[in-house]
């Protein structure tokens, strides 16, 4: 244990560290960029996103939870990934014309079109990446990373600023993705090898099918906001709900890779040796509702001035969108490992139910309350979710010995750690309106310090699992001086 907590660090110092450089040079392109151009970058890459589906065909779970993983094996997945990836990338390069005569927008054809010239180098950096996973190797994959951000980050600028629109988002995807693979190259584990086989592509496929269809599930419902928003709305107003989405999730944007960091190959270790996944699971969950839901929490309650100070003006109509989302992301992260867990135990295809629920319900519900704002759609985005609760609970209660009454005491401590962190928001907020202050990064600054201490003081006072993880970690950065340890060995 203490040498992945050690991988999950680094990990975690890698992942939030690109994610935070991905996340300042976001707020500059907002600058750059219009929300119509960003919208129109949001339809194709949403649409995009459900061929990358294809394109891994669960190539990537099969190598992270295999049980006994040969050399043969591998080279066998290595195969099914390269034939897919090319495929896929034919597909979408000609579908780029139709797909922009569609929604009306000239701007999606090329966008689309250097989205698909990525698939063919795809399969060079996510096998590696899914065996190095595997081992939980956090050190090569912070190098890849590093590799990966640097060329997205000065390609994405650069661009940006030449005036490319929309496309220089898509250049960067396809300057990380070249970066990374040629990382990969130097880094994959010595037994890998890019020579493919077809020997053994049957359990691939076995398993790839299940893992298919529970991602392409989530794949198309992920894109439904923008797809139907773009054919009922505007391009701007795609745009304004994807700044809107990305800001409620931001939390998952910086630490979802450590979160899910080897959480696939553990929990596939555990169902083997037959252990209850219950007690992981409900840890895991306090862990990630512990620092999530109070983000999403103050988000909502201060959501103008997070708006406007990290996007500047032009993004101010997003506001209103807040409030419905960070709700709609707070019930996702209930459930944030049940596909990892399904995955682990050799059922993938059980987290496409709830997914297709949601799916369904999105459209109808979008359709039936959408009143031409954002708003009206941010809320049936939510109650679409809110629908989908109960079929998470009933699936996770029958095949992952997970009991409803267990799940809500896990819960519990979040749940107050975020309403005492909404009041003091909301207790703060008032104060510094009285003071006259409207700069909207200095108001933000001025909430951080008593929000984190009724943070830090409240997950103490319930004993929250995050509170000794937080000490876990500071012991290791700062271990206590010799004549400590001296002191507590003489005492035992």
């Amino acid at each position: 244990m203490a040498s992945f907590r050690k991988s999950l660090a680094v990990n975690f110092l890698s992942s939030s560290g690109a994610t935070a450089v991905q996340f300042v040079v976001s707020l500059l392109v907002a600058r750059i960029l219009s929300p119509a151009e960003i919208g129109i970058y949001s339809i194709a890459v949403v649409l995009v996103n459900i061929a990358h589906v294809v394109r891994d065909f669960g190539v990537s779970t099969y190598l992270q939870r295999e049980d006994d993983l040969t050399p043969g094996k591998v080279r066998s997945a290595i195969a099914v990934a390269y034939a897919i990836a090319l495929f896929i990338a034919a597909c979408v390069f000609i579908a780029s014309g139709p797909v922009a005569r569609y929604f009306g927008y000239p701007e999606i054809r090329p966008v689309m079109q250097i989205l698909a010239l990525s698939f063919a180098f795809i399969p060079f950096s996510s096998v590696a990446l899914a065996l190095l996973l595997r081992e939980f190797d956090a050190g090569k994959i912070a190098i890849g990373t590093f590799w990966g951000t640097l060329a997205h980050t000065i390609t994405c600028l650069g661009l940006a600023i030449a005036g490319f629109g929309a496309a220089s988002l898509a250049w960067a995807n396809l300057a990380n993705i070249l970066a990374t693979g040629l990382a990969y190259v130097w880094l994959r584990p010595k037994a890998m090898t890019y020579v493919p086989r077809f020997r053994e592509i049957g359990g691939v496929l076995r398993f790839g099918g299940g893992a298919l269809f529970a991602n392409l599930v989530r794949a198309a419902n992920d894109a439904i906001p923008d797809v139907v928003l773009g054919k009922i709305g505007t391009a701007r107003q795609v745009g304004l709900v994807s700044r809107a989405n990305s800001t409620v999730h931001m939390f998952l944007y910086i630490a979802g890779s450590a979160m899910t960091f080897g959480s696939q190959t553990y929990l596939a270790q555990a169902h083997h040796a037959r252990r209850p996944l219950e007690p992981l699971l409900h840890r895991a969950l306090a862990l990630v509702t512990g620092v999530g839901w109070p983000m999403l929490a103050v988000t909502a309650v201060a959501a103008q001035d997070v708006i406007v100070g990290l996007y500047g003006p032009k993004w101010i109509d997003a506001a209103p969108a807040i409030t419905p989302l960070a709700l709609m992301t707070a019930i996702e992260l209930m459930f944030y490992y049940n596909s990892n867990a399904f995955n682990a135990i050799g059922r993938p295809i059980f987290a496409s139910i709830p997914l297709a629920v949601t799916a369904v319900a999105r459209i109808v519900i979008a359709i039936s309350l959408f009143s031409g704002s954002i708003v009206s759609f941010a809320w049936s985005l939510m109650l679409a979710t809110l629908v989908t609760a109960p079929v998470w609970l009933w699936l996770q209660r029958r095949y992952l010995g997970c009991g409803i009454l267990n799940f809500a005491g896990a819960l519990l401590p979040s749940a107050l750690v975020s309403l005492v962190c909404t009041l003091v928001a909301w207790g703060a907020l008032a104060l510094i309106d009285r003071l006259g202050i409207a700069a909207p990064l200095v108001r933000l600054a001025l909430l951080g310090g008593p929000i984190g201490l009724a943070w830090l003081g409240t997950l103490r006072l319930l004993g929250h699992p995050l509170y000794e993880e937080l000490l876990i970690i500071l012991k290791n950065i700062a271990p206590a001086p010799r004549w400590t340890k001296a002191a507590a060995e003489a005492a035992e």
